[in-house]
């Protein structure tokens, strides 16, 4: 009879296990979830305040279409990405073309100074450093869950319940000119 007891009791821990393990990934999946959208609210905030910035240097710098142009087509490109590779890819071509407008500007003394123009300024720049902090907290979280993922035993309550890894929000071919930031003053 003890035998039995010892089968039942290590059964009983497996199972136990498997719950903890299990509700262990519903967690990470969530928080790397939660990360992202976290992401999506600055990106987003992001988005509302290009066509402010452009309409401002629009004023001074009519002749400048073809910047505008780029910008309008690089933040519908990234507003419309799917997926993460996607949207890091068209976030990198949005922080270029948004390098470009700021370029514009600096030709431009009068708008430098509209204090418009320099709120939207310091608007965007703490936006970009809320995006850099949030994706890095995703980061984070991904690489908790696909650690947890490939490791074992974890690895088999995963494999049983179709646990897929995620994809981290990196910089993107352009990695060197993605990480400078974006020139948001002008001195």
């Amino acid at each position: 009879m003890t035998p039995f007891y010892i089968v039942l009791g290590l059964l009983g821990a497996l199972v136990v296990w498997a719950i903890f393990a299990y509700n262990g990934f519903i967690r990470m999946v969530q928080r790397a979830k939660e990360a992202w959208a976290d992401i999506d609210v600055q990106l987003k905030r992001r988005y509302d305040l290009i066509p402010n910035l452009m309409e401002t240097v629009k004023g001074y710098a009519k002749h400048e279409q073809g910047t505008f142009e780029k910008v309008t087509a690089a933040r519908v490109a990234a507003m419309d990405a799917g997926g993460v590779e996607a949207k890091a890819e068209a976030e990198n071509m949005l922080t270029d073309a948004l390098k470009s407008l700021f370029a514009v500007a600096e030709a431009y003394p009068d708008l430098k100074a509209n204090t418009n123009f320099l709120e939207l300024q310091r608007e965007l720049s703490d936006t970009e450093n809320k995006i850099q902090a949030a994706r890095r907290f995703y980061n984070t979280n991904v690489r908790d869950l696909n650690t947890a993922i490939e490791s074992f035993p974890g690895n088999i309550i995963a494999g049983m319940f179709r646990f897929e890894p995620r994809e981290f929000f990196e910089l993107g071919a352009n990695e060197a000119v993605a990480r400078e930031p974006v020139k948001v003053s002008f001195n």
